[in-house]
């Protein structure tokens, strides 16, 4: 009974240990990932939206309200995370960045940011976090595929596999259609929001 005793306590003490260790490392380590974290979407804001100097967080966005603009569209396994707004040099507004989750991608979420100039036009996107097969679907990530959006004014974009022409067409990845429709949807996305919430149609 002894012995049964001495053990129980020799684990609880361990548990408490590891517990009380975890926590100090998560303390320690929180602030520098957050930070990271920070930089590499300040990074990314830099990338797609070229023009601005600095970017503010949009105030007036409304999560559940983006969520169910997008579901009206046919975009429910879309959803709007945050809102920068791209200012100058003076002040002035010359976009905006949309970041946008995906829950269409193969092997789990896809998160991305869209840069979209004051008249509507795509500056460019980038992947913040994207975790699809090596080869395939990874590919979403290099400028070759990026560059099809960017620096185009459309009102939605659809993939082809066909090569068929057109700003609004983007060459499938081969071998990656879902992770192909799931980008291609999350531009579709920020295009949906920044038309119905920030700068209107394409021909406005």
């Amino acid at each position: 009974m002894n012995k049964i005793i001495k053990n129980t306590l020799i684990l609880t003490a361990i548990t408490l240990v590891s517990g009380l260790l975890l926590g100090i490392v998560y303390d320690i380590t929180k602030e520098p990932i957050a930070v990271a974290q920070e930089n590499a979407k300040q990074e990314a804001y830099r990338a797609v939206l070229s023009d601005a100097s600095s970017f503010e967080t949009y105030d007036e966005f409304d999560a559940e309200s983006a969520a169910g603009l997008l579901a009206e569209n046919g975009y429910s396994s879309d959803d709007i995370t945050e809102i920068a707004v791209g200012k100058d040099d003076g002040g002035e507004t010359v976009g905006y960045v949309v970041n946008v989750t995906s829950h269409e991608g193969y092997s789990g979420d896809i998160q991305i940011s869209v840069g979209i100039s004051s008249d509507g036009t795509v500056r460019g996107i980038e992947m913040l976090s994207i975790s699809e097969t090596a080869g395939l679907g990874m590919k979403a990530s290099e400028a070759e595929f990026k560059d099809q959006f960017k620096d185009k004014k459309v009102e939605k974009f659809s993939y082809t596999k066909t090569g068929e022409e057109g700003d609004d067409k983007i060459d499938a990845i081969s071998g990656a259609t879902i992770t192909t429709n799931a980008v291609t949807n999350a531009v579709d996305s920020a295009l949906v929001y920044f038309q119905n919430e920030l700068g209107g149609g394409i021909n406005e």
